[in-house]
């Protein structure tokens, strides 16, 4: 169920944990309007911090993408899984303990700065780290995965499957962990989403007592937050549309829900499933009527955009737990005003 707030987020939450792709850009452009509601955001006295499953990046290098597309920011606003992973080896390890590096310059640099020591993959060492590097080569992976089947410690990055890139959504670092993880039967330790370490690491980084997650993708960004115990805003400018929300599972719903992230500045309402006289599900909230009959949801009223795809969850979340499958959705046009 999505939860009320009667003031506007902004002001409730005094840190934002932004993922980036999809909710602060698409490839390489801006979300729309993105810039001007994070620097509102800033001005209202809210932290902001960038934080991405993407080791490959330094946290210098997003800064930069960032204010070349109008998003100021530091190096210390951005925080990656790269970084948490490092703070999960030297935590366990210590300060110069060594350890077997496959990634990218990220990833070294993570390590750098917490004192490890990077070695290759026939060197003596205490763990391996693994993430995104496009230039890792097959010879190494192999003798890495000798390495964990016979002991060594294993962090990883991420598990994301893909990652979008210029050319098309392409295998992501989860691809190497899938393989790795099937050759040796061994699980790594994960830092980055939807495992807490890269949340933890970002609030002992930036700040904030109280924070939301703010992200598109219902199984890394809201999976996480949720998980973590940490209040969550789901924005639609991202890989999430309608048929992928209706479906989302108890553990993946977002506790706010918002077309852009204009939502951090509006109250949300309270919506809560009601029976019709059919007995199927139907939600209402501020002029919008979300029912589902014969399985097909419908909408009928008027009112914000937010809203209508407050009712449309709400109602679809409704339907999927009773029914075991969503609703029919393919009907649907979403508002944009």
């Amino acid at each position: 169920m999505l939860h009320a707030s009667v003031r506007p987020l902004c002001d409730e939450h005094d840190l934002a944990m932004l993922d980036l792709d999809g909710v602060v850009y698409v490839g390489g452009a801006a979300v729309p309007s993105a810039p001007e509601h994070l620097d509102r955001a800033r001005g209202r006295g809210m932290r902001l911090a960038y934080v991405t499953n993407n080791a490959s990046r330094t946290p210098e290098q997003v800064a930069a993408h960032l204010t070349d597309l109008g998003v100021p920011a530091e190096a210390t606003d951005v925080v990656t899984s790269a970084q948490a992973a490092a703070r999960l080896l030297v935590d366990r390890l210590g300060a110069g303990a060594r350890v077997v590096l496959l990634g990218a310059d990220g990833l070294a640099g993570a390590l750098h700065a917490e004192g490890l020591v990077a070695v290759g993959v026939d060197d003596d060492a205490q763990a391996l780290v693994t993430g995104y590097g496009p230039d890792v080569r097959w010879g190494e992976i192999m003798r890495a995965a000798v390495r964990v089947r016979d002991g060594l410690w294993w962090v990883a990055s991420n598990g994301d499957l893909t990652f979008p890139a210029p050319f098309g959504i392409a295998p992501g670092h989860g691809v190497l962990v899938e393989t790795l993880r099937r050759f040796t039967g061994v699980e790594p330790v994960v830092a980055g989403k939807p495992q807490r370490p890269l949340l933890d690491e970002t609030v002992r980084r930036v700040g904030g007592e109280n924070p939301v997650m703010v992200g598109d993708r219902l199984d890394t960004d809201i999976a996480g937050a949720r998980a973590a115990g940490l209040a969550s805003l789901l924005v639609l400018t991202g890989v999430t549309g309608l048929p992928e929300l209706v479906d989302a599972r108890p553990e993946e719903r977002p506790g706010y829900l918002a077309p852009d992230l204009a939502g951090l500045f509006e109250s949300h309402p309270e919506v809560a499933p009601a029976e019709g006289a059919d007995g199927e599900p139907i939600a209402a909230v501020r002029g919008w009527r979300a029912a589902v009959r014969d399985g097909v949801l419908e909408v009928s009223g008027e009112g914000a955009a937010g809203d209508w795809w407050r009712a449309v969850a709400v109602a679809g979340w409704a339907h999927r737990d009773r029914s075991g499958s969503p609703p029919d959705v393919s009907g649907l046009v979403a508002p944009t005003g």
